[in-house]
């Protein structure tokens, strides 16, 4: 751990090194100049200090989210000011180079002096993520959005043709900081008036008692004539903590499971059950957290049971690496899977029907929105809440609606 520590700050010092030749470059002013390096040192020496102090038994707390946010805010900008500097380095090494076996001026500095131009183009781009970052900790975060997303299956049976769904996913209770703003939230779940809601996972970062306060706020999430049901993420089952003994953390574990239940969601541990609508029913199932690179507690085919090919199925696997490993090639042929978990990674570009981008897809194949395979389908919620960094920048936290439609394949 300790020569993470010593790497990170290794880069941050060269990062700062860069950052303040950009300064230098723009601000003659000597006593301007050492004021904001010395907002800088303290900032770094804040960063180091939260860093170090991190308790394990404890998890993310509003400090480390606190600390995280200003990490970006800070150093974001300087690194994008340290490649643009970087750039121009290779530059001038090359013209220096070029210049000096060619013999072209011998008076002229092997290194020509920065340009402030260069400088200005890199501060301004600086400013960029910089406002992006500030704006996803006081807007984005809580800027809810309801997606509509309709899907045509073939085999989907009749009565059910038109029947729709709430998806909500990641919660992350223990990063909130505003009942306004989540209150808000649940009302917009409630103004959808869909048929059956369902919620893919991470009610909590770690801790049981991170939902306790906002119990009785997503209680208000109104009754659906066909169930509300819920799976387990990642995060439900304490193992991004040291706890004291085995016994406290499934002591936690249990808890979080109940925690389903007192928001009134049927949690389902890899089973399924039945939605019957007129004369038919389709199947819903319901695994524990598979992801490719986490926990493996999903069994598809205990969850499966004695389910058969010609079932129609609605699958809730938190992380869509299941959907990308088993399920999309999984003989009993899952319909319609929903997962979340990526979040997006809480920063990206979307113009949604032309353009999504995120480090998320770099990790994930399918991180944001419906995908499809062999007339199977996975739709990725962006997520509820927020974890980590205290913000969301391009990619805002996610209420879907999706509509079962019967018919040929349009998406």
């Amino acid at each position: 751990m300790i020569f993470r520590f010593i790497f990170l700050f290794l880069i941050l010092f060269i990062v700062e090194l860069y950052a303040f030749q950009v300064l230098k470059t723009l601000i003659k002013s000597r006593p301007i100049l050492f004021i904001i390096e010395g907002f800088s040192l303290l900032f770094l020496v804040y960063i180091a200090y939260s860093l170090m102090q991190f308790d394990r038994s404890v998890g993310q707390t509003h400090k480390t989210m606190f600390t995280m946010a200003l990490l970006l805010i800070v150093y974001v900008p300087k690194l994008i000011l340290t490649l643009v500097l970087i750039g121009e380095d290779i530059f001038r090494l090359g013209a220096g180079a070029v210049n000096y076996f060619a013999n072209y001026d011998k008076g002229a500095e092997f290194l020509n002096s920065r340009r402030k131009f260069v400088s200005q183009v890199g501060l301004g781009l600086a400013a960029v993520p910089f406002l992006s970052l500030i704006y996803g900790i006081t807007v984005g975060k809580y800027n809810y959005k309801v997606i509509k997303q309709r899907i045509f299956f073939p085999d989907l049976p009749a009565a059910f043709d038109g029947f729709t769904i709430t998806h909500i996913s990641d919660v992350h209770s223990g990063s909130f900081d505003n009942a306004e703003k989540i209150n808000y939230a649940i009302d917009l779940v409630n103004e959808q008036n869909s048929d059956m809601i369902l919620f893919t996972g991470d009610i909590v970062n770690t801790h049981a008692t991170e939902m306790h306060p906002w119990i009785e706020t997503f209680n208000k999430i109104k009754k659906h004539e066909y169930g509300k049901y819920s799976v387990l993420g990642n995060h439900d089952y304490g193992e991004y903590v040291t706890w004291p003994s085995e016994k406290d953390k499934d002591n936690n574990f249990n808890a979080i499971k109940s925690l389903y239940g007192e928001i009134g969601f049927n949690l389902l541990l890899n089973e399924h059950t039945f939605i019957q609508k007129g004369g038919d029913k389709i199947a819903l199932v319901g695994v524990e957290n598979w992801g490719h690179n986490f926990k493996q507690a999903g069994d598809l085919n205990k969850a499966a049971g004695q389910l058969k090919k010609e079932d129609f199925k609605i699958l809730m696997s938190h992380d869509p690496s299941h959907w990308e490993h088993v399920v999309q090639n999984d003989e009993k042929h899952y319909q319609l899977t929903l997962s979340g978990h990526t979040h997006g990674m809480q920063f990206g570009i979307e113009i949604p029907g032309y353009f999504k981008w995120s480090l998320a897809q770099y990790v994930y194949k399918q991180w944001a929105g419906l995908y499809e395979n062999m007339g199977r389908y996975v739709y990725v919620n962006r997520g509820f809440g927020f974890h980590a960094y205290p913000g969301r920048v391009g990619i805002m936290p996610e209420i879907t609606v999706i509509e079962l439609k019967k018919g040929g394949k349009v998406a």
